[in-house]
């Protein structure tokens, strides 16, 4: 049976997340309501990442097994005829039946945007988080610096994370002056639920000058999450790319990048 591979992008202001639930939008839900409708049964798809409420995609994959006879562009067609404007199908594609788009998801990255003013922009809600105070963006990217490399992340992710390994691999991480304020970025082999968020609360704390950069790598050693007890709103984050090959990440970050790849459930 055919396997269908999909790149889209969504706004995730109005979604409940990306995962289906028993009410609200999601964006799972759509593809899953669309697909039903032309196979005349439930169709299951599987996503790189399931993003939570609020959070956004520039570039997101999922896919689905599929009986039908239809071209990759008739594919595209067809669901962005009946896809609401706050998501869009960029790209369809055949391969193989062993492709798995989050067992073979090899790195992501994840961009927090934020905006500085004297006062709220109405016009930036949902899409940057608003921060009124001075930020010093240098003491905030030596901070980012200290996560790169392998680490146990549990004193920076939230309570609820039910995987057993919280060992992840960061392959870059630094913050960016922006025209507006600045954006963190940061990939690695694979996030923790609400990891990016909460490495992001700390590094807006360092940038006030209420923690220390220098106190990272005891803090990633600790591994105690109360430590670091606050998580940075969603509308601020972006899924911006997502890796699904080596070869992929190697051209990004050098052929000598240690690659952590296995099919695992360690990527969310």
């Amino acid at each position: 049976m055919p396997r269908v591979l999909v790149k889209i992008s969504y706004h995730g202001g109005q979604f409940l997340g990306f995962q289906i639930q028993n009410q609200g939008r999601t964006v799972q839900g759509y593809f899953e309501k669309i697909l039903k409708r032309m196979h005349k049964q439930p169709v299951r798809i599987h996503p790189s990442s399931r993003t939570d409420r609020g959070v956004h995609a520039k570039a997101q994959y999922f896919h689905f097994d599929t009986d039908l006879n239809i071209a990759p562009e008739k594919w595209q067609y067809a669901m962005n005829r009946s896809l609401p404007d706050d998501i869009y199908v960029h790209e369809v594609q055949f391969v193989d039946e062993d492709f798995h788009c989050r067992y073979d998801c090899v790195g992501k990255t994840y961009r927090y945007s934020v905006y500085q003013a004297a006062h709220r922009n109405p016009f930036l809600a949902q899409l940057k988080t608003f921060e009124s105070a001075q930020l010093d963006i240098a003491a905030m990217n030596n901070a980012a610096q200290h996560f790169i490399g392998t680490h146990d992340f549990t004193s920076f992710c939230s309570q609820k994370t039910e995987v057993e390994s919280k060992e992840r691999t960061i392959y870059e991480s630094h913050v960016i002056q922006t025209s507006e304020g600045l954006d963190f970025v940061i990939t690695g082999s694979g996030f923790l639920y609400n990891m990016v968020r909460v490495i992001m609360a700390y590094l807006l704390e360092v940038g006030k000058g209420k923690r220390s950069a220098e106190d990272v790598p005891k803090l990633l050693v600790a591994k105690d999450r109360n430590l670091v007890p606050h998580t940075a709103p969603a509308e601020g984050l972006y899924l911006e790319k997502v890796y699904l090959s080596p070869q992929a990440l190697q051209e990004d970050f050098g052929e000598d990048i240690k690659i952590h790849y296995k099919k695992s459930t360690q990527n969310s």
